[in-house]
């Protein structure tokens, strides 16, 4: 009766095996398919007088489970990460032949000779000046600004006529009573065209400033 009992548990647990390496959906080189293989010969071929314990058995058929399901998680997260790529070099190609907002102190000038630019301050300031600078750093014009809230703020300058605007750039100078305050120059540019960096992050090709990450894009209009 012993041995009865023993091959009946072995069947049942054999029979569970063949079912978990059926439903793995694995491909049969893949490691957890030749584990249950192995597992299944190994009790095929076990002494029915001191059998594999069942507990052990189902122990580790849920732990190769676990492996399987966790590589199919990786396959499903590869998926979404390429589709939001692909999401978002759609939304990127939208902003060709628009203006972006990213950190620099260059100032572009259009066919009125005007350049926007702008400034990004941490705290609120009583006084804000933004200084014009030549290409030798000489200052050429000074913008006052007056009293800044926190945050982004904006500013247009236009070059006298027949003056050159190569190399022309911008100083910002903050300051809450006696104390200077630090101030993020922000410069304007014109989005070229869009790409996928070599890290799966989109890169925008500008005008002026060359390739850049999407990530440093402070606003665009």
């Amino acid at each position: 009766m012993a041995t009865s009992s023993v091959t009946d548990s072995s069947a049942s647990a054999i029979a569970a095996l063949n079912a978990a390496s059926s439903s793995a959906g694995v491909k049969k080189d893949d490691g957890s398919e030749r584990f249950l293989r192995l597992l299944v010969t190994q009790m095929q071929n076990q002494d029915p007088l001191n059998p594999m314990d069942n507990a052990q058995v189902t122990s580790q058929i849920a732990q190769i489970n676990t492996v399987t399901g966790i590589e199919k998680l990786n396959t499903t997260v590869q998926s979404l990460s390429s589709q939001m790529l692909q999401s978002q070099a759609l939304q990127g190609a939208s902003l060709v032949g628009r203006s972006v907002l990213l950190q620099g102190n260059a100032l572009h000038f259009d066919a009125t000779r005007t350049a926007t630019a702008g400034f990004e301050l941490a705290s609120a300031a009583d006084d804000v000046k933004i200084e014009v600078l030549s290409p030798s750093g000489r200052v050429l014009d000074t913008i006052v600004v007056g009293a800044a809230d926190a945050g982004r703020s904006g500013f247009e300058w236009k070059a006298p006529e027949g003056a050159s605007t190569d190399g022309i750039t911008f100083r910002v100078v903050a300051r809450s009573g006696a104390a200077a305050l630090g101030a993020t120059p922000l410069t304007t540019d014109l989005v070229r065209s869009v790409s996928t960096g070599t890290e799966g992050g989109l890169n925008l090709s500008l005008l002026h400033g060359g390739d850049v990450p999407y990530t440093q894009i402070k606003a665009f209009s």
